[in-house]
């Protein structure tokens, strides 16, 4: 499993990678269609195609002459349920934290033990 997160993040930290699926979250795209936007040559931006397919982010097919991109929305999903993981965690409420440790270090008489 994380030889698969790690290859979906590598290819997620480029920002040209992001903006294509972007792109092809819209439809299908002809690789020349995606690389028309860029100010890049187009052995650049199938560069970035083989990072995102190795990845399984994408999928490249061969329709006649030209060939298309598509995306594939469930190699994400595990990534997604990966950070979702950081997501159950309830926020600390440090007020009640604070109170908490001043009931709990506070001395029989009521008062705070101040000692360090």
């Amino acid at each position: 499993m994380s030889d698969r997160l790690d290859s979906v993040f590598a290819a997620l930290a480029d920002p040209t990678r992001r903006r294509i699926l972007a792109m092809l979250l819209e439809d299908d795209m002809a690789v020349t269609d995606v690389a028309e936007p860029f100010a890049m040559s187009l052995a650049a931006i199938s560069k970035h195609l083989v990072i995102l397919t190795r990845a399984g982010l994408i999928s490249q097919d061969k329709r006649g002459r030209v060939k298309w991109c598509k995306l594939e929305p469930d190699a994400l999903r595990e990534a997604s349920v990966w950070m979702q993981g950081f997501g159950q965690f309830e926020p600390v409420n440090l007020d009640a934290f604070e109170r908490f440790l001043a009931s709990e270090l506070a001395e029989p008489d009521g008062t705070a033990d101040d000692t360090p």
